[in-house]
């Protein structure tokens, strides 16, 4: 049995006692199913619990781990919130649509669903003991967030570990979120050096009162945002498509964990779409071999994560974080705005919504935009994209980026020539189109990750070549279901 997938229960004492643990937190688990069709699933939950706080440590929270939370975070809506963004701001004719991750309770990111599904099989096999387990969340920042959301809703103990140069907001929520600070593990650098993230676990493993949960290790991850993010992004595409005139091209996102991408193989099923790969071009692993450091926070990298279905990619995109951080600057400061309204016709609405954009969100935009550049697409072609958090999570990257950019001094002729290089610019260089030996030879630099380093069995590691393992995953959901339905019953 690999560790993450249990199908039954592997250690029925701890099973009892995360029963009893539940039962005393009066606290209901919502299925995979739920999530993937809140709006048919779970009106009347969402109906019931409109006064549990989105931003607190509510356990009814659970319940709006989805993407059909409204803009005030209490509401239900049919349709997930996106934004379409207009040509006057993209420079294409393609409608690239973002769904917005900060509707998601507890951390405003999509995060706090990968953590539910990484945990979830662990808590109902009882390979994870909620009254004697710490739950350790390496991350890069939002992941370790949402496990520490989830953790402490079940009563349980969290440690997050994450790279010390990541952003003041993140530090600051989990100051707020965490009663001991030991149990923030600060690892060495920034955004790129996941590797001592994974030493800092090996480390902590060897404490048997912890529990890694991995997300770029943990299929879970991966399960779950097929099974929930990929639907709600089909929902998207269903909505903007009712005259039947639009023709839904690609699924692009970061790397980060891989996760996210798995909605990627849930779209080219159901629409046909191709997935595009994001990743920092300061930090070109999948295109070049390549290493180095960046700042688009939220997509770790010098690796192949383990839950990248690398055969199922068809394109592989770099973006500058010169382009991140200059464009924050252009779409959240008086001056960019400014410039925004009265040079690209963008109107306040539409301004108002580049809030929901952080800087992995931007890369994706900028990424889907050169998606379009390469191929030509004209304006019923969409390419659909997710934002994973919002600007708030980076108002001290604003000031630092303006810094070293723009020497403190970011004017209205500042913002027009960021937006003319790295908008109206963006070409189509570092944007390869993965054939099959491109592939094969990402998916064999992972092997030097998660073989030599992490113990991955070689059999284990292989399987991953073929699509049949990656959609053999999804048998699973009915079967944690019904794990759930039966926990809770209990």
């Amino acid at each position: 049995m690999i560790p993450g997938l249990e199908t039954a229960i592997t250690h029925q004492e701890s099973y009892d006692r995360n029963v009893e643990r539940l039962r005393s937190h009066k606290l209901v688990l919502p299925r995979i199913s739920e999530l993937a069709d809140p709006a048919a699933n779970l009106a009347e939950k969402m109906a019931e619990i409109t006064d549990a706080d989105p931003d607190g440590p509510d356990a009814r929270n659970l319940f709006r781990v989805h993407w059909h939370n409204g803009a005030d975070r209490h509401s239900l809506v049919p349709v997930p919130e996106h934004v379409v963004l207009p040509d006057a701001l993209t420079g294409v004719n393609a409608k690239i649509v973002v769904a917005l991750g900060n509707r998601f309770p507890m951390i405003n990111t999509h995060k706090v669903l990968a953590a539910y599904g990484c945990l979830i099989p662990r808590l109902m096999s009882g390979a994870f003991d909620a009254t004697r387990h710490r739950a350790v969340w390496p991350s890069t920042g939002n992941y370790c967030r949402g496990g520490v959301a989830i953790a402490t809703l079940l009563g349980c103990r969290s440690v997050a570990v994450l790279p010390e140069g990541m952003s003041k907001e993140r530090f600051d929520w989990l100051n707020r979120w965490l009663t001991d600070p030991n149990d923030i593990y600060r690892t060495p650098g920034t955004e790129s050096n996941v590797k001592e993230i994974y030493d800092a676990c090996h480390e902590l493993a060897k404490d048997p009162g912890n529990l890694i949960l991995n997300q770029f290790g943990e299929y879970g991850n991966y399960i779950i945002h097929r099974a929930v993010t990929g639907p709600a992004l089909q929902r998207v595409f269903d909505h903007l498509n009712a005259d039947g005139t639009k023709t839904a091209r690609a699924f692009v996102a970061a790397t980060g964990s891989a996760g996210t991408l798995a909605a990627g193989d849930h779209l080219k099923k159901a629409l046909g779409t191709q997935t595009g790969v994001i990743e920092a071009l300061e930090c070109p692993t999948l295109l070049y071999n390549g290493y180095g450091e960046h700042n688009i926070q939220g997509i770790g990298d010098k690796h192949v994560p383990l839950i990248h279905n690398v055969m199922g990619s068809d394109f592989v995109i770099g973006v500058s974080e010169t382009a991140c951080d200059d464009l924050n600057l252009v779409f959240n400061t008086s001056a960019g705005r400014s410039y925004l309204s009265q040079h690209r016709g963008l109107n306040q609405k539409q301004i108002a919504q580049l809030g929901d954009l952080g800087l992995s969100s931007i890369a994706n935009i900028i990424g889907a935009i050169k998606y379009a550049k390469f191929n030509d697409l004209g304006s019923d072609d969409v390419v659909l994209t997710v934002a994973t958090d919002g600007a708030d999570m980076y108002h001290t990257e604003m000031a630092i980026a303006e810094g070293r950019h723009f020497g403190g001094n970011f004017a209205e002729m500042q913002a027009a020539e960021a937006f003319g290089q790295h908008i109206l610019g963006a070409g189509i260089d570092h944007t390869q189109e993965l054939g099959r030996f491109d592939r094969e030879r990402i998916f064999n630099l992972a092997y030097y990750t998660w073989v030599e380093q992490q113990g991955i069995s070689l059999e284990a590691f292989d399987r991953r070549r073929d699509q049949s393992f990656w959609d053999g995953l999804m048998d699973l959901v009915p079967v944690w279901d019904d794990m759930i339905g039966r926990f809770n019953a209990a």
